[in-house]
């Protein structure tokens, strides 16, 4: 994985899902400093116990920034989850980059998403594309990771598919090429160990773009009986979460991931994670089957 074995690494939002199991990754083939960044370093006494560094680093105090990227090479900037208010994580984002600028950290890897343009209808690309562009405006080399949406979302939607017999949704036709957190994972670890030090985007997709009929019948199968896609329009989708609880907004953001879809906008496939980490992506086939024990009890 790592041909840059001897530098200081900083994985931010380390206490979170994607960064424990970067750490986990870095642990097993890092022979350098390998620090972790977060806003609660009691959740890591784990890895503490076992050399990892951890301090304490808050993306709106910006001293802590400052003195958690002292002494970094290059740093993992996982996107963080402030999406409460409109902008603050984009903010958020920008001072981690200054503070990294200032601490001399010379190559930051950030976890971006595909089609971050102003065309995309998805709503966190707002945040995505102002990040790039901080970077960019940056003396910092940088590596942009765009992931394609993660297939563990799917779970949910399966299992909801699994009691009714039928997967709605509002992407139409649309195709994405889902990628597992796990395979994120060794992607971003692969692009914090590697001793590119330039700029570049990469796209970060799964194996084939697939449809909401495919992902009704590879659950066919799994499930032993037919479960059947059924298209819906955006206003009733919203509808429907709002029906689950959801304030309307954040149902509104939800849908837009499916308008995005439905316009193709995760419909790259690249071998950006083959070629990072030596490893073929999970195919949503083989993801699905790998859960299917997840999966909630189909009533009758």
């Amino acid at each position: 994985m790592s041909s840059n074995q001897k530098s200081t690494l900083l994985v931010t939002g380390a206490s979170g899902q994607l960064g424990r199991r970067v750490l986990e990754l870095l642990l097993e083939t890092h022979k350098g400093t390998i620090i972790a960044a977060t806003r609660t370093p009691e959740k890591l006494t784990d890895f503490s116990n076992r050399g990892v560094i951890v301090r304490h680093a808050d993306f709106e105090d910006n001293a802590s920034l400052s003195q958690a990227f002292q002494g970094v090479d290059r740093l993992l900037l996982i996107s963080t989850d402030a999406l409460d208010v409109p902008g603050r994580r984009l903010n958020q984002h920008r001072n981690a980059i200054k503070a990294a600028e200032q601490a001399g950290v010379k190559h930051v890897v950030y976890t971006s998403i595909i089609n971050p343009g102003p065309d995309s209808p998805a709503f966190v690309a707002p945040d995505h594309r102002g990040t790039e562009e901080a970077l960019a405006a940056s003396k910092l080399g940088w590596t942009a990771l765009r992931e394609n949406i993660y297939m563990d979302l799917l779970l949910m939607s399966v299992s909801q598919a699994l009691q009714t017999g039928k997967l709605f949704n509002a992407i139409g036709d649309g195709k994405a090429a889902y990628i597992t957190r796990e395979d994120v994972a060794r992607a971003s670890a692969a692009a914090l160990t590697s001793s590119f030090e330039g700029r570049r985007t990469v796209e970060i997709t799964g194996p084939e773009a697939v449809t909401q009929y495919e992902i009704a019948e590879i659950t066919s199968k799994l499930a032993g009986r037919e479960i059947t896609y059924v298209p819906i329009t955006l206003d009733a989708l919203v509808q429907a979460m709002e029906a689950n609880g959801l304030p309307r907004p954040v149902a509104e953001g939800y849908a837009s991931f499916d308008v995005a879809i439905a316009q193709g906008k995760f419909s790259a496939v690249t071998n950006t994670v083959e070629e990072l980490t030596g490893f073929k992506p999970i195919s949503v086939a083989d993801f699905l089957s790998a859960h299917q024990a997840e999966f909630k009890p189909v009533t009758s």
